[in-house]
């Protein structure tokens, strides 16, 4: 049997990162569902939590569980979830693009303290500056 620990940090926006998840409470709900759900499918959330208009989520991976699917699975499921509920005004979606970093164990503490401190991290700080911090820090280029 494999042993593997390869932990993820995921951050999606809402589609045109409209402000889509207006409360504390609706934001509580999504996080809550999506975690229910993850593990319904044998994904392992170790923490999510995220904005108006968008999500952070540290997931370690499975074996058998590649980037893709494992957002594919979250967002089209959360999406659908969100829209059924009327979670938000007008129909709800998340962009396609998303971001994904490894982090390392010495430093799973200071990612979820990050991830933790959304809801106050975001009265200070936009999420287009969140973004472009991370496009640098990581090294991504961008396209287009």
């Amino acid at each position: 049997m494999p042993f593997v620990k390869v932990y993820i940090h995921f951050v999606w926006a809402t589609k045109n990162h409209q402000s889509m998840l207006l409360t504390p409470f609706v934001r509580q709900q999504v996080w809550q569902h999506i975690r229910e759900n993850a593990k319904e499918k044998n994904i392992f959330i170790d923490f999510i939590n995220g904005y108006s208009d968008h999500c952070h989520c540290l997931v370690s991976l499975g074996i058998d569980q590649s980037i893709s699917k494992v957002m594919q699975m979250i967002q089209g499921e959360s999406s659908f979830f969100i829209n059924k509920h009327n979670l938000s005004e007008g129909k709800f979606e998340w962009q396609d693009e998303y971001y994904a970093v490894s982090v390392s164990s010495s430093i799973l503490d200071r990612a979820r303290d990050y991830i933790k401190n959304q809801e106050e991290h975001h009265k200070h700080r936009s999420f287009q500056e969140e973004y472009e911090e991370f496009i640098r820090k990581h090294g991504f280029q961008k396209f287009g």
